[in-house]
Order: C-alpha cells, then sequence, then structure tokens
C-alpha cells in the first residue's frame, strides 16, 4: 500500500489518564501524545515507552511538534507509561529476576501492558490496527521494553533500547559469573525461531566508567553490541538492527533527548 503524507498542520496534545491495574494492584498513570489535524482516520502509529515521567525531561512534546513542523514524522501516537514505586520489580525480563530477585513482577507488568493497557490505549485512538507499533525505555525500562516486544512479536514490530541494563545478570560478579549469566543475552539465544522484529539501540561513551572484562570498552557498550551478535546469531540483519553510539553521551534524560529525534525519524519518519 502505497501512502501519500502530505504537510500538514499538527499540534501535538498530550492528555494524561489513569487505569486500575488488577495485574499490578495499583493505578498507573500514563500520558497520550496525540497530533491533532486531519489525520485520515486517526494516527497511524503507536509507540509505548516505559518510564513515562520522564517525559518532561525528555523534551518529548517539544521533539515531536518539531518533527512534525518539519514534515518528517508521520502521525504516531506516543504513550508515555509512568513507573510505580516498585520499578526495580516491574521492569525487567519476565521471568528471570536477576541474582538480587529483582524484576520479579516483570512477568505482571508485561501482563498489563498487552492485557489491560493495550486494549483501553485502542478503545481511546478509537483504533484497533497501526501501521508499526513499538514499544521504547529507557536504562531498565529499556531491557524491559525489548523483553516484551521480543516475547510479543504479533504485537510490535520495533523495540527501542536507550542506555538499555543489558548487564542484567543472574550471577554476581565475583561468585562464579560469567558473561553468558546476561539473561537477555541467554533469552535471546534460546529461543526458537525469529521473531519479526526491528531493533534500534543507543549507548553513550560515558553511560558508565564500569569494565567488567578489562577490555577498555565500557560494560554498557560491551553488553548492547553482544545483543546485537546474540541477535544476527540468529539471522537479524544490518536492515533488522539500528545502533547509535553517542560520543560524550552519559546515562541520563538529556542524552535520551537528543537520541530521540533520531529513533522516532528512523521507526515511524515519512
Amino acid at each position: 500500500m502505497n501512502l501519500c503524507w502530505p504537510e500538514l498542520e499538527m499540534d501535538v496534545t498530550q492528555t494524561t489518564y489513569i487505569i486500575a491495574s488488577t495485574n499490578l494492584g495499583r493505578e498507573v498513570t500514563y500520558t497520550i501524545f496525540l497530533p491533532e489535524g486531519d489525520l485520515n482516520g486517526g494516527p497511524v502509529n503507536l509507540l509505548l515507552m516505559n518510564d513515562g515521567q520522564d517525559a518532561e525531561a525528555l523534551n518529548l512534546k517539544q521533539t515531536l511538534q518539531e518533527l512534525y513542523d518539519a514534515n518528517r514524522l508521520k502521525p504516531t501516537a506516543v504513550v508515555a507509561i509512568n513507573c510505580g514505586d516498585d520499578r526495580i520489580q516491574e521492569y525487567g525480563v519476565a521471568g528471570n529476576p536477576d541474582f538480587k530477585k529483582r524484576g520479579a513482577k516483570a512477568d505482571l507488568y508485561t501482563a498489563f501492558i498487552i492485557k489491560e493497557l493495550l486494549p483501553q490505549i485502542k478503545k481511546q485512538l478509537d483504533s484497533d490496527t497501526f501501521e508499526t507499533v513499538g514499544f521504547a525505555g529507557f536504562s531498565l525500562g529499556g531491557l524491559s521494553a525489548l523483553d516484551i516486544a521480543w516475547n510479543n512479536p504479533e504485537i510490535f514490530d520495533v523495540a527501542g533500547v536507550f542506555s538499555g541494563s543489558l548487564w542484567w545478570r543472574s550471577k554476581d560478579i565475583g561468585k562464579g559469573y560469567t558473561e553468558a549469566d546476561r539473561i537477555m543475552h541467554r533469552v535471546i539465544r534460546e529461543t526458537k525461531g525469529k521473531p519479526n522484529l526491528k531493533f534500534w539501540f543507543q549507548t553513550g561513551t560515558k553511560d558508565e566508567t564500569s569494565d567488567r572484562n578489562g577490555n577498555g570498552i565500557i560494560d554498557a557498550i560491551d553488553d548492547t553490541t553482544d545483543l546485537i551478535k546474540e541477535l544476527q546469531a540468529k539471522g537479524y540483519t544490518r536492515d533488522d538492527i539500528t545502533y547509535v553510539e553517542m560520543v560524550g553521551g552519559e546515562h541520563n534524560p538529556a542524552t535520551w533527548a537528543k537520541a530521540m529525534p533520531k529513533f522516532l525519524v528512523k521507526v515511524f519518519g515519512k
């Protein structure tokens, strides 16, 4: 299907909602950023984003508005999901808590996203289908987004991981740990088949200072590039994977805000 995207006046609006989650046993706040205007039936793309409470620090609304004004972005509904007080338990790899038993509720968070939040969003947007559906996150929220997309490729088309906590491991350093103990790497390696997904990864050269293996490359970069190698071993190509390494980039919203336009245009651009 060939789509023509004329230049349209689209002002970005933001509306905050609260949903009572049975799976999480709490209320979840989320904000929908939506372009107004003649959308010919509504937004054609959908992006879920973890750690939505940082939307302002990420300059999300301003970035979206600038991309629409420049005619660089297809109409996209962005749903910024606020984390809860138990973030370190709800984010992670479903069914695979780390060595400190963190991420024990990741399966419940996945159920919330798939069974509770998405159905409500579809009703609110009055749409059952979207051209592209993405899930993005930052740090531990990036790991969560990747895990949920990986396990639900019938729903999601792309995962966006900004400075992802891909170090998430089943053994502590100094207690028998090897690189094989990184949980998300193992999940990808042991998954049968090749989910129909695309991936966008970002790291910063100042994400951290830790260098577990002493190779002169910080762990954040090593863990990300090693995970990309796992994806390539399953048959994903350069067309499926985007990797952005930001010189001087730090582990904070200011860096992720600078990377955000690159991600949005790559995944939802005209």
